[in-house]
C-alpha cells in the first residue's frame, strides 16, 4: 500500500503536473472558442456551413472510421508517413490561423490599425493583417518541420484540437452520450485487447511511431546545406508530449519513452462535451458569459461539473498508468467523470430532458455578448 502511494507521488513532478494543467486548459479554452465561433456563425449566416453538427449516424461512424484509420496507420504508416506529414502541416497552419485570428482582430480594434483588403481567395476577402498572420502560422509550421521540437508539436496539436472542437459540434446530450460511449468501447478495445487480434498493441504502436520528414527527404535529394540541422523523423501533432525530465533538457525525439503523451482525442472529445454544456449554460443564463463571471450564482453552469470531472478523470488515468506500469485508455476514465456528473446534476435539476433533446434558445437571444 505504501509503495503504491510512493509511486503516485510521481504525479506531483513537473511533467505530469504540466500535462494535466495543459490538458484541462486546452479543453476549457476549446469550449470557449467553440462558443464564440458559434456566435460568429449565427451573426454571419453565410459561414454556417463551416461547422458540422453531428447527427446519430455521423456520431456512430466516428469510432468506425477511427478504427479503420488506426489499422491503416498500423500497417501502412511507413508508406504514407510523408504524405501524412504534408497533410498535417497544412491542417496545422490552418488551425493555428483559426486560433490566432480573434487575437489579431482584438489588437486591430485596440490600436485602430488600418487593415486594407489585399486580395480575394475562394470568394473570400483577405486583409493585410490576415496575410501577416498567415505568414506567421506558415513560419511556425516550417520551424516545426525543420526542428521537430516538442513545444512546436504541442502548439500545433493544441491548435488542431481547438479548431476541431469549434467546427464539429454536438447538438444534445443524447448524441454526445452515444458518441462518448462508442469511443469508450473503442479506446478500451484498441488499448487492452488489440494485441490478441493483431499481435501488438495497435493504439500504442501508432501513438509512438515517428513520421519521415519530407523536408529532410527533399533537402537530402538536392544536397541542401545544413542538412544535419533538419530532423529526419517527426512526432506528428496528434498528441501533446512533455519530457519526463521536463527541467532536465531531454533531447526531443530521441526516444518515445522519454516523453509523457496524451492523444488529441483525449482532449477534443471531452472538449466537445464541455462546449455543449457551456453553450447550454450560455443560452440558459441571462448574464454575459465571461471567464470572471462563470462562478455567478445565476444560471446553472454545468461547465463547473464537467471541467473538474475531466481533471479528476485525467488524474485517475495517469495514476492507473503509474500503478500498473502499462498504457491506459484515457476515455475509460474521462467518459464517466465528465458525462456522469452532467447527467446526474441535470436529472436532479429536472433539466435532463432539455439537455437530452437540445431544445434551447438561439445563441443570439437578446444580443448578448461573449467576453473572453
Amino acid at each position: 500500500m505504501m509503495e503504491s502511494l510512493w509511486k503516485l507521488l510521481y504525479l506531483l513532478e513537473p511533467a505530469p503536473v504540466t500535462l494535466i494543467t495543459t490538458a484541462v486548459a486546452v479543453t476549457f479554452g476549446a469550449a470557449f472558442r467553440a462558443l464564440n465561433y458559434g456566435k460568429e456563425m449565427e451573426r454571419n449566416r453565410d459561414f454556417s456551413e463551416a461547422s458540422i453538427t453531428l447527427d446519430r449516424s455521423q456520431a456512430l461512424m466516428i469510432p468506425v472510421m477511427s478504427s479503420f484509420s488506426l489499422l491503416l496507420m498500423f500497417y501502412l504508416f511507413s508508406s504514407v508517413s510523408q504524405l501524412l506529414t504534408a497533410f498535417t502541416a497544412v491542417a496545422s497552419a490552418s488551425s493555428l490561423f483559426f486560433c490566432l485570428s480573434p487575437y489579431a482582430a482584438y489588437l486591430k480594434a485596440q490600436f485602430g490599425l488600418a487593415d486594407p483588403f489585399v486580395s480575394r481567395c475562394c470568394s473570400k476577402s483577405f486583409t493585410r493583417i490576415q496575410a501577416i498572420l498567415l505568414l506567421v502560422c506558415s513560419f511556425t509550421v516550417a520551424a516545426w518541420l525543420v526542428s521537430g521540437h516538442w513545444i512546436l508539436n504541442n502548439l500545433l496539436g493544441i491548435s488542431i484540437c481547438v479548431a476541431f472542437v469549434s467546427h464539429v459540434r454536438l447538438p444534445n446530450i443524447k448524441i454526445c452520450a452515444m458518441l462518448l460511449l462508442c469511443l469508450f468501447v473503442y479506446d478500451i478495445f484498441w488499448v487492452f485487447f488489440s494485441e490478441r487480434f493483431f499481435g501488438a498493441n495497435v493504439m500504442v504502436s501508432v501513438a509512438t511511431q515517428q513520421a519521415s520528414n519530407p523536408v529532410h527527404t527533399v533537402a537530402n535529394s538536392i544536397g541542401l546545406p545544413g542538412l544535419q540541422l533538419i530532423t529526419k523523423k517527426l512526432e506528428l501533432p496528434v498528441k501533446i508530449v512533455f519530457p519526463r525530465n521536463l527541467l532536465g533538457g531531454v533531447v526531443p525525439g530521441e526516444n518515445a519513452t522519454d516523453f509523457m503523451m496524451l492523444g488529441l482525442g483525449d482532449m477534443a472529445i471531452p472538449g466537445m462535451l464541455l462546449a455543449l454544456v457551456l453553450c447550454f449554460d450560455y443560452r440558459k443564463s441571462r448574464d454575459t458569459v465571461n471567464l470572471l463571471e462563470l462562478h455567478s450564482s445565476k444560471g446553472h453552469k454545468y461547465i463547473w461539473y464537467a471541467l473538474p470531472g475531466y481533471a479528476i478523470g485525467l488524474v485517475t488515468a495517469l495514476a492507473a498508468g503509474v500503478l500498473t506500469h502499462s498504457p491506459q485508455p484515457a476515455l475509460l476514465y474521462l467518459v464517466p467523470s465528465t458525462l456522469g456528473p452532467v447527467v446526474v446534476i441535470s436529472w436532479m435539476k429536472r433539466e435532463l430532458l432539455e439537455l437530452w433533446e437540445g431544445n434551447t434558445p438561439n445563441l443570439n437571444d437578446k444580443d448578448r455578448e461573449i467576453e473572453v
